[in-house]
């Protein structure tokens, strides 16, 4: 659902061009990338973030998974554009690997490529030094995740020619991302002061960043499990994560396709040991409501697994419209104290 197939892309980067449109940013998946959707589509560049383990189920086991990411970075080594840019993380064990493409540049990033980064409850600042010069770029993004992210961007936009000025101007003016890290402040009808982040991570790895990321203040989780009827090795691990990360833990509904939904929670909340934080609460809306009536003063709530989904995905194709930010400020509308 990420990547559309390549004439659907193929047609919206000609009317890209016809509007004038000078670069265009394309999330490219293993799932794209298995069903040949990659194809055809002529690369300047391919930055690498992380890998972590996803999808299993569907590609067989993590090398294949792997095998198929890799398959977007030999797509870049057979274009005709040139010069060619392969921007990579090496603080991944995987970098390397991407990097081993040829191409005519070769792009790596880590956090040693700044002289300093700090996080900050309302974003994050990475400090550069270039010709003896110090830059610093703030982005109103929380989370060590977003100064990788950040510094993925940064890496290309340098070697493309675009000006510090011009990057620094569009990441500190950059909008909200819904659904990602997106911040809805409890407002001032209610004695307590609490923050909800609504987030997509729905993997074991996303979920531990974001969690990391409010380390320092308490946190109710509400939480379940994308996509019933695949990746059911990690349903124990992301119970475990929250556990590890949450004062109150509340195991909702998700997606289950055609799965029982109720097997699913069941399934994580068997890793959780520490009963007394748990909730389970199958009605998304009511879990969603408990977790912001029992939020304590200066806590956050995070709402994973949804981001910006508009569907709970159920049985026999059914889905149910939604959205976890609206749904968030329709029960805090109701919250009366």
């Amino acid at each position: 659902m990420t990547l559309p197939g390549r004439f659907f892309l193929q047609k919206f980067l000609r009317r890209a061009v016809n509007e004038g449109c000078a670069y265009a940013v394309v999330e490219m998946t293993s799932e794209g990338a298995k069903q040949f959707r990659h194809k055809f589509v002529e690369l300047d560049a391919l930055i690498f973030t992380n890998l972590t383990p996803e999808h299993i189920e569907s590609h067989g086991s993590f090398q294949k998974y792997k095998e198929a990411k890799l398959k977007i970075a030999k797509q870049l080594e057979k274009s005709r554009k040139h010069p060619r840019f392969i921007v990579a993380n090496t603080d991944d064990d995987h970098g390397k690997d991407f990097l081993n493409v040829k191409v005519e540049h070769k792009c790596p990033y880590n956090l040693k490529s700044l002289k300093l980064h700090n996080l900050h409850r309302d974003g994050v600042s990475l400090v550069f030094e270039e010709n003896k010069s110090e830059i610093t770029v703030r982005v109103p993004l929380v989370g060590l995740f977003n100064v990788y992210n950040a510094l993925a961007a940064i890496t290309l936009a340098r070697k493309i020619g675009i000006e510090w000025a011009v990057i620094e101007k569009a990441l500190r003016e950059m909008s909200p991302v819904a659904g990602r890290v997106e911040i809805i402040d409890s407002g001032n009808g209610l004695r307590r002061h609490f923050t909800v982040v609504v987030d997509y991570a729905h993997t074991p790895d996303s979920l531990e960043k974001l969690y990391s990321a409010f380390r320092d203040n308490k946190k109710v989780c509400v939480l379940g499990n994308t996509g019933g009827g695949r990746d059911t090795w990690k349903r124990p691990e992301m119970a475990k994560i929250a556990e590890a990360h949450c004062d109150h833990i509340i195991l909702t509904n998700e997606d289950p396709y055609d799965e029982d939904p109720e097997k699913i929670v069941k399934e994580m909340a068997e890793a959780i040991e520490d009963k007394e934080k748990l909730d389970i609460i199958m009605d998304r809306r009511e879990a969603i409501s408990a977790a912001l009536e029992i939020a304590p003063n200066d806590s956050y709530v995070l709402i994973t697994g949804k981001g910006t989904d508009p569907y709970i995905m159920g049985a026999n194709n059914s889905k149910e419209p939604w959205s976890d930010s609206e749904v968030v400020q329709e029960e805090l509308n109701k919250l009366v104290e």
